[in-house]
């Protein structure tokens, strides 16, 4: 499974490896529900997919067919993903807080058939956009909270979708296999639609082998192993989370965690305490900005101490960056600093087991990236685009600087146009 061998595999290839290499030794994938965390292993992974697969199967999705998901990071809408690829479908991810106009723009472009749905809330604006998607025939619901009295036949649940899988794979044992042994690594993997700012959404279609080959070259340059912890908050729909949660975790063999809801992520990211974490620039804004309110609001020694130990740490990271060497007496400070101030201030952060910490997406201001770095957070800039498969480029460990995005990642090749701009080839072997 190492090195570019991955990259001649499709994810659900990947997901067959992961289960026979790591079987119940170790949890896939975990979710916060009613404050109890649900650990399932890659056996477990394995099964649920194939189950959600033979279901699909048996109501006609077949290889081609679009599948829609939207909802907040949980396994199901994971494992949904996985299903529609293991027979050749497609995946399309949509933002969980898209109004319906924007959903029915997607759901159209894409001429989706199947789409998987969180709750009652995104059930609610699929059944509204029902009549004016020509191409939708099946809406399935993972949570059934509000949904007893919907009679709908085309609005099936979950688990009914499952059993019906069951009973499909006796009546044909070998089609789960089969399906999958027909995937390509050239197969589209997943559209993902761009957040159409300057027009409307662009659904990009990236190919198991885009995907897949990009998430090696992260695994390579972060040095990413199966004992990283990675929490899945980002949405969905936005490539950074089908690499993170998807396309690394399943090249690393790491465990991904969702938290059980948007509002309580900060406290289950320190229930779990991540190894690795990418969180775009606002999240890191408001993580300091909590902080340094809580600072302000303590006694005076606190602050002092605060202040003085932010100035200690500021010049370490300024002579790491510089490339100069960090006097004895600077570090034995900073081993203080450590004891009274960062260790606490990750602590409350939830942030104490990170050995790398990703910001990307907009521009994380020279002042907050230094404040991280000087608490001891091996944070890094990265830049990518969901046409490159969400990543280009990514600081290495020894150049650090607060306004750059770091070299390209292995496989990526750059071009300086002649107006300079910069032109991006992504995923070439």
């Amino acid at each position: 499974m190492e090195g570019t061998d991955n990259m001649e595999l499709t994810f659900p290839n990947l997901l067959l490896e992961n289960a026979k290499k790591y079987g119940n030794r170790r949890d896939a994938i975990r979710g916060k529900d009613y404050g109890i965390w649900q650990s399932y292993t890659f056996t477990d992974y394995l099964e649920q997919v194939k189950l959600l697969a033979l279901g699909l199967a048996s109501m006609g999705f077949k290889r081609g067919d679009r599948m829609a998901i939207i909802g907040d990071n949980w396994p199901q809408l994971y494992w949904s993903i996985i299903a529609a690829q293991c027979l050749g479908g497609v995946p399309v991810p949509l933002f969980q807080d898209a109004i319906e106009e924007e959903m029915h723009y997607v759901l159209d472009h894409s001429e989706t058939k199947f789409a998987v749905a969180e709750d009652q809330e995104q059930t609610d604006k699929l059944l509204n956009l029902k009549d004016r998607c020509p191409h939708l025939e099946y809406i399935i619901y993972d949570d059934p909270r509000g949904l007893r009295n919907y009679t709908q036949p085309f609005l099936l649940d979950y688990l009914d979708v499952q059993k019906q899988g069951k009973k499909f794979g006796e009546e044909h044992p070998t089609y789960f296999e089969d399906e999958i042994n027909k995937g390509k690594k050239d197969d589209l993997a997943i559209m993902c639609y761009t957040s159409g700012t300057t027009g409307k959404p662009k659904g990009v279609m990236l190919s198991h082998e885009n995907v897949i080959s990009m998430a090696q070259s992260a695994k390579e340059v972060a040095g990413l192993n199966e004992k990283d912890e990675v929490m899945a908050y980002l949405p969905m729909a936005w490539i950074g989370d089908f690499m993170f949660s998807v396309g690394q975790a399943f090249v690393a063999g790491f465990t991904i965690n969702c938290p059980e809801s948007t509002a309580t992520v900060m406290a289950d990211t320190r229930d779990i305490g991540p190894s690795y974490l990418l969180c775009p620039p606002r999240i890191w804004e408001n993580m300091l900005t909590d902080v340094m309110i809580k600072i302000e609001d303590s006694d005076f020694i606190k602050r002092k101490l605060f202040h003085y130990f932010m100035g200690v740490g500021n010049r370490v990271v300024r002579c790491e960056m510089d490339h100069k060497p960090v006097s004895l007496g600077l570090r034995l400070l900073y081993k203080l600093g450590e004891f009274f101030v960062y260790g606490p201030l990750k602590d409350h952060m939830g942030l104490r087991n990170v050995r790398i910490a990703l910001t990307g997406g907009d521009p994380l201001g020279p002042e907050i990236f230094e404040f991280y770095r000087s608490i001891g957070i091996n944070l890094r800039m990265v830049y990518g685009m969901t046409e490159s498969s969400g990543l280009v480029s990514m600081q290495r460990s020894d150049l650090i600087k607060s306004d750059t995005v770091g070299p390209p990642v292995p496989r990526t090749e750059i071009k300086i146009t002649d107006n300079g701009e910069d032109e991006h080839t992504a995923n070439t072997p």
